[in-house]
């Protein structure tokens, strides 16, 4: 009797503590969520100083300032401007402009290099994607508010700024953040709109849309496979047609008229309001035309070992396996499990819905470069991880494992994050092991980002050379610190210190590519490098009496 009387004194305990808990995140959750915020952004910033520019920042900023201080996006229309254009804001507003090359990445790097001052444009540059990382979270807080509530919503803040995939790619002057970002904000203004259709409504998911749009070409692809794939669960779910029904009804139709209205007119906005030969924003044209191409042209790509033109059906399904801490997926399946068990309801379905097509989208394509080109995936997942994480925290008192559970990978997914920093853009969970090189390269792991500290090494080394091919177009010489540099040989090493590129090994043999085949490329020969510099270069030393 004094035991179950002792128990139930615990259980009751135990359940006012949650009960105060939940209450207590709930009436702090924006502050928590401000916070998440606020020191993701400290850890952003704190890798500016410990990276040099990355493959495709140089041509971003090029084409944003073509935009800003000529008028004109003809450069390279291949993207939008919209993420180009805030990459390119601070360097212009700090008195640069361009500088005439016809190319993108050679514009882009003659800015960053511009009167020496390159690690004050590339700062300003990369600043321009944080406002990005900022809307994501506020998209990521209200839906997440508006939906499961204030408490879920604050956890999937932390959980969303927790993640490597995420710091990494917000803290560059790229576009997969704005993807992000706009994404997530126009699949939210839409659901608002399904459900309230007013004019207003409607004005606002148009302008969602436009942003989404005028940020990267493959939002083209993910909104409309999301809307479509949670559309056709309505369908299934009611089975029948009441779903298309009531968007056919006259309230939606009108409100979609102010979408288009607002959508129309921001796109156009985007290219400066461009019009020649009788059509409105050409360039947007012909950037539909170049990605068109680029995906039925495939691009180089490498999984597993394994070089590709084509693509790869399971390139996102592995990369997303390897590139997202462990902690956060298993918050992730118990969400995946909670939505399974509440799927007759809209807001639950919603973030399954999206992912799916996301991945959809992802295994449709020819061009598998970086789990960066699926990034808005982690908005509907952190929504599904954080309603977990509150689900088992909510029944702690009578499954006492919850609440431990949800400490431990919690305390697991930030200590996973904390102890790679800076390396967020090469971070891999426990599962690649010590080898990531061995499943993924490219955007994932290499993306040149380490000649800052190759050079470092070098001048430790007192190296007089060094042969190597470099991913990217950088003055490695001429303002880096580099020594003399030779370009590598794919059959054999040189005398002396080498370096090679992990991507420019793993996707591009080396500049061989697909040619040569019979040729074995002696990265592939030799079993173990001299060291590894940061996480994108291996060095090696092979003393001139060593080579035959």
């Amino acid at each position: 009797m004094g035991k179950r009387k002792k128990s139930g004194t615990t259980g009751s305990r135990a359940a006012a503590w949650n009960t105060r808990l939940a209450a207590w995140t709930e009436r702090r959750s924006l502050a928590l969520a401000a916070a998440a915020v606020l020191i993701g952004t400290l850890r952003i910033v704190a890798t500016y100083a410990v990276f040099n520019h990355t493959v495709d920042e140089p041509a971003h900023i090029g084409c944003g300032m073509e935009w800003l201080s000529k008028g004109t996006y003809q450069l390279e229309t291949q993207h939008p401007p919209l993420a180009r254009v805030f990459s390119a804001l601070g360097p212009f507003l700090a008195g640069e402009r361009s500088q005439g090359r016809t190319d993108a990445y050679q514009e882009g790097g003659a800015i960053l290099y511009h009167d020496l001052q390159y690690e004050r444009n590339l700062t300003l540059a990369r600043v321009g994607t944080l406002p990005f990382f900022w809307l994501a979270c506020v998209v990521v807080y209200v839906a997440g508010a508006r939906w499961y509530g204030k408490g879920p919503a604050a956890l999937a803040v932390i959980l969303f700024t927790w993640l490597p995939p995420i710091l990494a790619h917000a803290s560059l002057a790229t576009t997969d953040m704005a993807l992000t970002a706009t994404v997530g904000l126009a699949l939210y203004t839409a659901l608002v709109w399904v459900s309230a259709p007013t004019p207003a409504h409607g004005a606002a998911m148009g302008l969602g849309c436009a942003l989404a749009m005028l940020a990267k070409f493959s939002s083209l692809l993910f909104v409309p496979a999301c809307l479509g794939a949670l559309l056709a669960w309505a369908v299934v779910s009611e089975r029948g047609w009441a779903p298309l029904r009531r968007l056919a009804s006259a309230r939606h139709g009108v409100s979609l008229l102010a979408a288009l209205a607002v959508g129309m007119a921001t796109v156009w906005a985007g290219y400066r309001f461009s019009f020649r030969g009788g059509v409105p924003a050409p360039e947007l044209f012909a950037g539909l035309r170049y990605v068109y191409h680029h995906q039925t042209s495939g691009h180089v790509s490498y999984l597993l070992g394994e070089r590709s033109n084509s693509g790869f059906w399971l390139f996102y399904p592995v990369a997303l396996a390897v590139k997202t801490p462990l902690a956060f997926l298993g918050l992730l399946g118990g969400g995946l499990a909670l939505a399974w068990r509440r799927r007759g309801q809209m807001i639950w379905a919603a973030p399954v819905a999206f992912t799916v097509a996301i991945m959809a989208v992802g295994l449709y394509s020819r061009i598998n470069i970086g789990t960066r080109h699926v990034l808005p995936i982690y908005f509907g997942l952190a929504m599904l991880a954080a309603a977990a994480a509150w689900d088992w925290l909510g029944r702690a008192p009578e499954r006492k494992w919850g609440a431990w559970l949800v400490v431990g990978l919690m305390v697991w997914l930030a200590a996973s994050g904390a102890v790679n920093h800076p390396d967020y853009l090469a971070y891999f969970n426990e599962l690649a092991g010590s080898q990531p090189e061995r499943i993924l390269a490219d955007s994932d792991l290499d993306w040149g980002q380490d000649m800052l500290r190759l050079s470092a090494r070098l001048r430790e080394l007192r190296a007089p050379r060094v042969t190597f091919t470099p991913l990217l177009s950088a003055y490695l010489r001429d303002y880096h610190g580099f020594p003399p540099i030779q370009r590598s040989d794919p059959a054999r090493p040189a005398p002396g210190w080498n370096a090679v590129s992990i991507t420019a090994w793993k996707v591009m043999r080396m500049g061989l590519t697909f040619d040569h085949p019979e040729i074995v490329v002696w990265p592939d020969r030799v079993k173990k490098a001299t060291e590894r510099v940061g996480r994108g270069v291996l060095l090696y030393y092979f003393p001139p009496s060593g080579l035959r």
